[in-house]
C-alpha cells in the first residue's frame, strides 16, 4: 500500500514598506517530509521561510555556500581524475 502525499500551497501577497512594494511572489508547494527536512536543515518551516525575508536570505546564503563547496569538491575530483 502506497502512502499518498499531501501538499500545502502558500502564496504571499504584495506589501508596502517604506515607499517600496515588496513582491514576494513566493508560491510554495511542499510535503510534510519537505517541511521536516527544512526544519532539520535550517531550523525554520516553510511558512516562516515564505513570510520573513531575512530568514529566507539566511537560508539561501547557506544553500549557496553549500553549493559552492560541493562544486569545489567536484572540480577537485575532476582535476584528480584527469591528471
Amino acid at each position: 500500500m502506497r502512502r499518498g502525499h499531501s501538499f500545502v500551497t502558500m502564496k504571499l501577497s504584495n506589501r508596502r514598506k517604506g515607499g517600496f512594494i515588496i513582491t514576494s511572489g513566493l508560491e510554495l508547494t511542499y510535503t510534510p517530509e519537505m517541511e521536516k527536512a527544512m526544519h532539520q536543515s535550517h531550523g525554520v518551516g516553510y511558512a516562516e521561510y515564505a513570510r520573513k525575508l531575512n530568514q529566507r536570505l539566511k537560508v539561501e546564503k547557506k544553500r549557496e555556500k553549500s553549493h559552492k563547496q560541493s562544486q569545489e569538491v567536484v572540480n577537485e575530483m575532476d582535476r584528480q581524475i584527469h591528471r
